[in-house]
C-alpha cells in the first residue's frame, strides 16, 4: 500500500469546538435535547456559524418540535455550506414532519447528490418512491441503503467524511481501519478515492489495482479503476476496463454507459455514440443518456444532432438545468419563448435544487441577452453566480499568496542556475492565459498547420504541481520552493515524464498544444523542465474577457470566475504574474491580443508562426474549416468563421460592472 500518508501528528488535547460538540452530541443521545440545544447555541455564540452547530441545532429543535426554529438553523447551515448533505436530509425530516411528502423527497434526493453515504435518506426516498409507485427508483434507493448498513459502521463514517471535502479526517480513519483489515476492499476502494481527490493519482491507481488483484469481481472497484486511469490520461486502458467490465456484466446500463464514456475519452467517437444509441433505445427519455449523447455530437461538430439529444433531455426532466445549460453553451443556439417560458418557471419553482437552479440561471441569461433585454439577462447571471460562488467557497488570498511565492522562488537567478537542465525536446507549444480570452481559436489556427498536432486542456502540468506539493499543501506548500532543489537529473525527468504522458494525444506531427490556460501560474516549472517549449499568452481586453468569464458556467474550476470583484483581482494577478515571467525568461513568451487576431488574422497568424519557426500555411486562415474534437465552451464559435461582434459585448452590461472595473484597477489599461 502507498506510504504517501498524511501528517499524523495530533496537538494535546481535542479543540474547545470538537469538545463542546462531543458534549452536545451526548446530551442529545441521552435523551436531552433541550440541553443539548442550549449547547449548541453556546458554540455558535461562541465559534460563529459552525456547520455541525448549526446541524446539532435543527436536529435537536426538530425533537423538541419547533419546526420553524428547525427551519431557521437549516438556512443558516446552508447559507454556510451550501453542499452539506446531512442539512438536506435533515431538512427531508423536517418537511416529512409538516406533511409535505413531495418536498421531502427533493430535499433527500438532494441530500444524497450532495453525500452519497446517507443511510437514511437512501431509506426515506426508497418509502417515497414506492408510495409515488415508481418501484424501480425505490429498489434503486434502497440497493444503497442495503450496500451501507452492510458495510462496518467506520467506513460509512469515511464515506460520509469523504463526501463533505474533510479528506484529512477520512484518510486517517481509513487508514486506521486497514491496518486492522488490511485486504478490506472498500476500505481500499475509498483509500483509492481519497487519494484521487488529493489528486495523488498514482497512489489510487496503485491501491485499486491491488483490490482487483484480491478479487477481480469486484465491481465497484473496477468502476473506479476506470475513472482513475481516465483522469490519468490513460484512455486506452480505461477503455479496454471499461470493455472487460462490459463483457462480464453485459446487461448493465450503467456499465455500458461508463463504457461510452470511455470510448468518448479515447477518442473512439463512432463507438461511444452506437452505444449511446444503443441504451437510448432501451430508454428513450433517460434525461442524463440524452445529455451525454449532446455532449458526444457537440464534441465531432454534429450540432443539430447535439440540439435534438438536449432538448429531449429537458423534456425529459423539466428542471433539468444542465440541459437547458447545454444549449445556450452552443452558443449559436436560440431559445423559442415556449422554452423561456419553461425556464423561467423551473427556475422560481421551490422544489428545484440548487445545481439545476444555477445551470437555469446561467441559461437565462444567455437567452435573455441573445433577445437584447440585458438588465434581466444581468441580474440571472449575477444570481447563478452568486449560488455557484457559495458552492465552490473560494479562497483568493490563497491564490494571491501562490503568485507571490512564484515571483518570489522563481526568479531569474533560478533561470540563469539552471541554465542547460530540463529535457531538451521543443515540441510542446503552451497557450495559456484566462479563461475566454481566445486561447481555443489560438489553438484551432495552429492544428490547423500540418507540423501541429492539436490536443485539448491536457492536465499533466497542474497534476505535476499537485504532487510537488506535497500532501498538506495548505499547511506547509512545499511548491513551488521545491523548485530550487530539484537537480538537473530531476528537472529533465519530470520533462520527460511530460513528453511520455502527453504522447497519447499526439498524431505524427512534431509539435503539439497544450491549452490549459491555469498553466500561467506554473510558466518558472515548465521552462525549468522544458526550457525549449514555446509559451503564448492568450490576452483579451480585461473588462471583455473577466465579464465573459462570469457569464459562463464552467464544467469544473475557474472558481474565481463567480464574482464580479474576484475575478477583476484575479485577472490583476495575471497580468503581475506575466509581467514577471516576461522579465525573467525575456524572449521566451509571446503575447498574442485577441482583438488584434480579429482586427488582423493573418498578420497575427504569420506572428505567430514565425515565434514558432514554422513557414505560414493558408489552412491555418481556414481555421474553421478543420475537423476536429474541441471540448471546450468554445468549440461551436472556432467552427465559424472570424467575427468582431462579441468584442464589445461587455458594454451592453456597463451600468452593472462598476465592482469590476473597480477591482481590475490599473490591468485596464495594461
Amino acid at each position: 500500500m502507498p506510504a504517501a500518508s498524511v501528517d499524523a501528528s495530533t496537538t494535546s488535547g481535542e479543540p474547545p469546538l470538537e469538545r463542546g460538540l462531543e458534549r452536545a452530541q451526548a446530551l442529545l443521545k441521552g435523551g436531552r435535547p433541550a440541553e443539548a440545544a442550549r449547547a449548541a447555541e453556546a458554540l455558535l455564540a461562541d465559534h460563529g456559524e459552525d456547520p455541525d452547530a448549526l446541524y446539532l441545532l435543527a436536529v435537536c429543535n426538530r425533537y423538541l418540535g419547533r419546526l420553524d426554529e428547525a427551519g431557521d438553523a437549516l438556512d443558516r447551515l446552508l447559507r454556510a455550506r451550501p453542499e452539506y448533505g446531512r442539512a438536506f436530509q435533515e431538512r427531508g425530516h423536517l418537511l416529512l414532519a409538516r406533511g409535505d411528502a413531495g418536498g421531502a423527497l427533493t430535499a433527500y434526493a438532494e441530500a444524497v447528490r450532495c453525500n452519497p453515504a446517507l443511510p437514511a435518506s437512501w431509506q426515506r426516498l426508497a418509502a417515497l418512491h414506492r408510495q409515488r409507485g415508481d418501484d424501480a427508483a425505490a429498489d434503486r434507493a434502497m440497493a444503497q441503503h442495503d450496500h451501507l448498513k452492510a458495510l462496518p459502521p467506520e467506513l460509512v463514517s469515511v464515506s460520509s467524511f469523504l463526501h463533505e471535502g474533510r479528506l484529512y479526517k477520512a484518510e486517517r480513519l481509513c487508514r486506521a481501519f486497514l491496518q486492522r483489515q488490511p485486504h478490506h476492499l472498500e476500505a481500499m476502494r475509498l483509500l483509492a478515492a481519497i487519494g484521487s481527490e488529493l489528486h495523488v493519482l498514482d497512489d489510487a491507481e496503485f491501491l485499486l489495482e491491488s483490490a482487483l488483484a484480491f478479487d477481480p469481481q469486484f465491481l465497484r472497484g473496477r468502476v473506479d479503476y476506470v475513472r482513475v486511469l481516465q483522469r490519468r490520461q490513460k484512455f486506452d486502458r480505461a477503455l479496454e476496463e471499461a470493455g472487460r467490465l462490459r463483457d462480464a456484466d453485459p446487461d448493465n446500463p450503467a456499465v455500458e454507459a461508463l463504457y461510452a464514456d470511455a470510448s468518448m475519452a479515447a477518442g473512439a467517437y463512432d463507438q461511444a455514440l452506437t452505444t449511446y444509441q444503443r441504451l437510448l433505445a432501451a430508454r428513450p427519455d433517460d434525461p442524463a443518456l440524452n445529455l451525454a449523447r449532446g455532449h458526444a455530437e457537440k464534441t465531432v461538430g454534429h450540432r443539430e444532432a447535439a440540439v435534438a439529444s438536449y432538448r429531449r433531455a429537458a423534456r425529459a426532466r423539466p428542471d433539468f438545468g444542465d440541459a437547458y445549460w447545454s444549449l445556450a453553451n452552443l452558443k449559436t443556439y436560440r431559445f423559442d419563448d415556449d422554452e423561456l417560458a419553461r425556464m423561467r418557471e423551473q427556475e422560481a419553482a421551490p422544489g428545484t435544487g440548487r445545481v439545476d437552479r444555477y445551470h437555469l440561471c446561467f441559461a437565462l441569461g444567455k437567452a435573455l441577452e441573445d433577445r437584447a433585454e440585458f438588465a434581466e439577462a444581468f441580474r440571472y447571471f449575477q444570481r447563478g453566480n452568486a449560488l455557484k460562488r457559495e458552492e465552490v467557497g473560494y479562497r483568493p488570498e490563497r491564490l494571491a499568496a501562490e503568485f507571490e511565492r512564484q515571483r518570489s522562488v522563481c526568479d531569474r537567478g533560478l533561470f540563469e542556475r539552471r541554465a542547460g537542465a530540463g529535457h531538451p525536446a521543443a515540441d510542446p507549444i503552451f497557450i495559456v492565459g484566462l479563461p475566454r480570452a481566445g486561447s481555443t481559436l489560438l489553438e484551432q489556427v495552429l492544428a490547423s498547420h500540418s507540423q501541429v498536432d492539436g490536443t485539448f486542456e491536457l492536465p499533466n502540468v497542474l497534476a505535476m504541481v499537485h504532487r510537488l506539493r506535497g500532501r498538506r499543501p495548505l499547511e506547509d506548500p512545499r511548491y513551488p520552493g521545491v523548485l530550487a532543489e530539484l537537480d538537473d537529473a530531476s528537472l529533465a525527468e519530470l520533462g520527460r515524464r511530460y513528453l511520455d504522458d502527453t504522447r497519447m494525444h499526439r498524431g505524427d506531427a512534431p509539435f503539439f498544444t497544450d491549452k490549459m490556460p491555469n498553466n500561467f501560474r506554473h510558466l518558472g516549472l515548465i521552462h525549468l523542465i522544458l526550457p525549449n517549449a514555446r509559451i503564448i499568452d492568450a490576452r483579451r481586453h480585461p473588462m471583455a474577457c473577466c465579464f465573459s468569464g462570469f457569464k459562463q458556467l464552467f464544467a469544473e474550476g475557474q472558481e474565481f470566475t463567480y464574482d464580479l470583484e474576484d475575478i477583476g483581482h484575479y485577472y490583476r494577478e495575471y497580468v503581475t504574474l506575466m509581467d514577471h515571467w516576461e522579465q525573467v525568461l525575456p524572449g521566451r513568451i509571446l503575447r498574442v491580443r485577441h482583438e488584434d487576431v480579429v482586427a488582423d488574422l493573418e498578420g497575427q497568424v504569420r506572428r505567430l508562426l514565425d515565434f514558432l519557426e514554422l513557414p505560414f500555411e493558408p489552412a491555418c486562415l481556414e481555421f474553421h474549416r478543420t475537423e476536429r474534437s474541441v471540448r471546450t465552451a468554445s468549440s461551436e464559435q472556432v467552427r465559424q468563421p472570424l467575427y468582431d461582434s462579441g468584442l464589445d459585448q461587455w458594454r451592453n452590461y456597463e451600468a452593472w460592472l462598476g465592482p469590476l472595473r473597480e477591482a481590475l484597477g490599473p490591468a485596464i489599461d495594461a
